[in-house]
């Protein structure tokens, strides 16, 4: 053998073995072919056809570390915190496939946080928070919570069930709101995260006595978050009770596709599959009618949320919308369209469909420079809702779509949140 060759292979032995001990010392990772993402700070967008907010707001905060696509879903818990009655509140984290993650406390089962990436490729949370658990107690704008027994508004917190009358606490003007004074959003679920091949899941569980916030009827709720690696976010809700009782559960996200930091949402362009809407009175309950959606409040062809959002001039909104629509006719309990946003800036798209008949859409109106994490203010504009529900007010409306659930029948709804990029 020539000298040449028998140094050329004691060099590759040496740079073996010193390899080898390189990996065992976890300098050295084998190469991993899957995409790499960066969570990166959302710049804050400025507001589009909505009037300046007179707040500045502090300097943005990144929002949380690098993020790697996973190669497989995961499920975690960790301690967040507790209440001002000293409980423990949890943070569970589930990832997918694709490095989506949503961040759920079980402390009103709040979506703290959904973690998805932008049109090239940076991730950021598009749904706003508090950073303690004592925000959530104290202020109460509903980020993020799981509602009930009843979202949205029951005129004057009363209402019948077989000539029994029920009254509420009125936390609302003269009426009852979103479940009370102390509703689901307040308490504390019994949560469990799981994960398998096609994603990642947490299962909360309350239950509800008879008579808490006026409602009749021990009611057992579940509710089922799911993060599948088709970059949907899944809310099951299913609901028994014992004495014949009303419900009409939702999630109150506030959503804001730029990142919880950027700024007004006026520019998002929405469509709704909502040919009609409900008309309220002064205080926002329903009147009764169903009609159809003026110049104004049609969003079935897509158009910017700040188009024609000071055209909307009837007092009790105060200046933009929070209007119950009415989505597209459809068998009761099937899932069809619900609403298409998208942010022109960043890309993202966020499609939601639905088992309910009906959506509110609140434009963040009453936002007043509430602080968020890093003490960013949450101004007017700066974020949105779409409250997948039944109608307000339906335990006082015959010609409403029953909201009435007896024992041995079920409750189920199911909203689904799906997250893409348009380039």
């Amino acid at each position: 053998m020539k000298k040449s060759t028998i140094a050329s292979a004691v060099v590759c032995v040496a740079v073996a073995f010193a390899a080898s001990n390189l990996f065992a010392q976890g300098i050295f990772r084998p190469f991993r072919a899957f995409r790499v993402y960066r969570v990166q700070p959302v710049q804050r967008a400025q507001p589009v056809q909505c009037p300046q907010p007179a707040a500045e707001n502090a300097e943005s905060v990144a929002n949380g570390e690098t993020a790697v696509s996973a190669t497989q879903p995961t499920a975690t818990s960790a301690e967040f915190g507790k209440t001002k009655e000293g409980e423990t509140v949890t943070v569970f984290t589930l990832t997918n496939a694709n490095g989506l993650s949503a961040k759920i406390l079980d402390f009103g089962g709040v979506l703290y946080e959904m973690n998805v990436p932008d049109k090239d490729g940076n991730f950021a949370n598009v749904s706003c928070n508090f950073p303690t658990v004592e925000e959530y107690q104290t202020v109460r704008p509903f980020f993020g919570s799981l509602i009930g027994r009843y979202g949205n508004r029951i005129k004057a917190g009363k209402f019948s069930i077989d000539g029994q009358e029920y009254t509420l606490p009125v936390n609302d003007g003269p009426n009852a709101l979103h479940g009370g004074l102390k509703g689901f959003d307040q308490k504390i679920w019994k949560g469990e995260a799981t994960a398998d091949e096609n994603g990642a899941y947490l299962t909360l569980k309350y239950t509800a006595a008879d008579g808490e916030e006026g409602y009749p009827g021990n009611l057992d709720v579940t509710v089922v978050y799911s993060l599948k690696n088709d970059n949907s976010l899944t809310i099951d809700y299913t609901a028994t009770t014992d004495k014949a009782t009303v419900l009409n559960l939702t999630n109150h996200t506030f959503w804001n596709l730029a990142g919880w930091n950027g700024g007004s949402i006026c520019d998002h362009i929405l469509q709704l599959n909502a040919p009609k809407y409900l008309p309220t009175d002064e205080s926002l309950i329903p009147t009764g009618e169903v009609a159809d959606v003026t110049d104004v409040l049609n969003f079935t062809t897509p158009k910017a949320i700040g188009q024609d959002i000071k055209k909307v001039t009837e007092p009790q909104f105060r200046g933009g919308y929070d209007h119950c629509f009415v989505l597209a006719d459809k068998p009761a309990g099937e899932m069809g369209l619900c609403a298409i946003v998208k942010d022109p800036k960043t890309g993202r798209v966020m499609k939601i469909d639905t088992t309910e008949p009906a959506v509110q859409f609140y434009s963040g109106t009453v936002l007043d420079g509430t602080t968020g994490i890093g003490d960013y203010k949450y101004e007017q504009y700066y974020a949105f809702c779409l409250e997948t529900q039944h109608y307000p007010d339906s335990p006082n409306q015959p010609s409403f779509p029953t909201t009435l659930l007896k024992p041995g029948e079920t409750y189920r709804h199911t909203t689904v949140h799906t997250f893409s990029v348009e380039k």
